[in-house]
């Protein structure tokens, strides 16, 4: 596909998809800009909507306001193997990192995929997230790739998706990019965007996934402006069915390519640009409708599969085409 998250200029997506016997599970990454992140660094901000959840580095995120590599997505016992192999991508680049200059944050977020993935094989290797890496592209694939390969979204098939919005502003046109790794949902629970309500041929059970919610945009942003626009990835949620159930883990992250940091900066003070707070709610919308538009991009890319044990997903648009609803 093209879009989504890379109609920001700049922003590349990669994947690395492992699929093999009874596993169901990958790498995604996304890289902000064509620069070195670690010495060139986006303004970014962390929202944690229902903390139940395993990601690594958001904690500085929230406190510096920065990204300082790119950021992967995978199932949640890779998070370890991802946050090295982002140290030894920023190291490579960088030698002095922890001697001569500070150590590297590396920001990974993370999605339980063991119902349809053998989560506990625990495969996916540092040369996988390398891959995802050197992977990167603006035309990305969604659906089962990636780290979406075994995840579930409101007992449907879920995984990857993205979807972008455009803002005016000042007669100029900007764009807000969403890519989200869908593993959320109580199935039944599923309200599609023309209002039916939809469900796979299964018992609801309590909600206990989760869904990492990536949002950019060349719109320049600061720090608290950008955790604003993030929160409103609830709304996009929230209108699909999601409850952000106890055992969910709800976790937005963004950041803008339009305000930088450098890691050795010349001058004391810096001069950025910030959005007029009365413009806000333009972003607002765009990021409530771009993440319900990723979480569908998702649901109608998702095929029927069967993954670990015999576990089984359906496709979204299998059961709508099966039902006659498809249109």
């Amino acid at each position: 596909m093209s879009g989504g998250i890379t109609d920001v200029p700049g922003v590349r997506v990669g994947h690395r998809t492992l699929i093999e016997g009874d596993i169901r599970t990958g790498v995604t990454a996304i890289i902000p800009h064509e620069g070195e992140i670690y010495r060139d660094r986006p303004l970014a901000a962390m929202y944690v909507i229902n903390g139940f959840g395993k990601s690594v580095g958001l904690m500085q995120v929230d406190e510096l306001g920065q990204l300082e590599t790119p950021i992967l997505l995978t199932n949640t016992l890779s998070v370890g193997t991802c946050a090295n192999a982002l140290i030894r991508h920023a190291v490579a680049a960088n030698p002095g990192i922890g001697r001569r200059l500070a150590t590297v944050n590396p920001v990974v977020g993370e999605c339980n995929d063991g119902y349809l993935n053998d989560i506990q094989a625990m495969v996916v290797t540092e040369d996988d997230a390398l891959a995802a890496l050197a992977d990167a592209r603006v035309d990305f694939a969604v659906g089962s790739v990636g780290a979406g390969a075994g995840m579930s979204c409101f007992g449907f098939k879920g995984g990857i998706g993205s979807a972008s919005r455009a803002v005016r502003l000042d007669g100029a046109d900007y764009v807000l990019g969403v890519l989200a790794l869908c593993n959320f949902g109580r199935a039944g629970d599923l309200r599609l965007p023309d209002g039916r309500r939809v469900g796979p041929d299964a018992m609801p059970t309590p909600e206990k996934g989760s869904v990492i919610v990536v949002m950019a945009t060349d719109i320049p942003l600061d720090h608290r402006q950008l955790q604003r626009v993030i929160r409103r990835a609830g709304v996009g949620l929230a209108r699909l069915g999601s409850v952000w159930g106890h055992g969910s883990g709800d976790v937005c992250i963004g950041f803008t390519t339009a305000n930088r940091t450098q890691i050795e900066e010349k001058t004391d003070i810096l001069t950025q640009r910030v959005l007029a707070e009365p413009k806000i709610d333009a972003l607002f919308h765009a990021m409530a409708d771009a993440t319900e538009g990723a979480v569908m991009s998702c649901l109608m890319a998702g095929e029927t599969t069967t993954g670990r044990a015999g576990h089984m997903r359906p496709g979204l648009r299998d059961i709508l085409v099966e039902r006659g609803g498809l249109g």
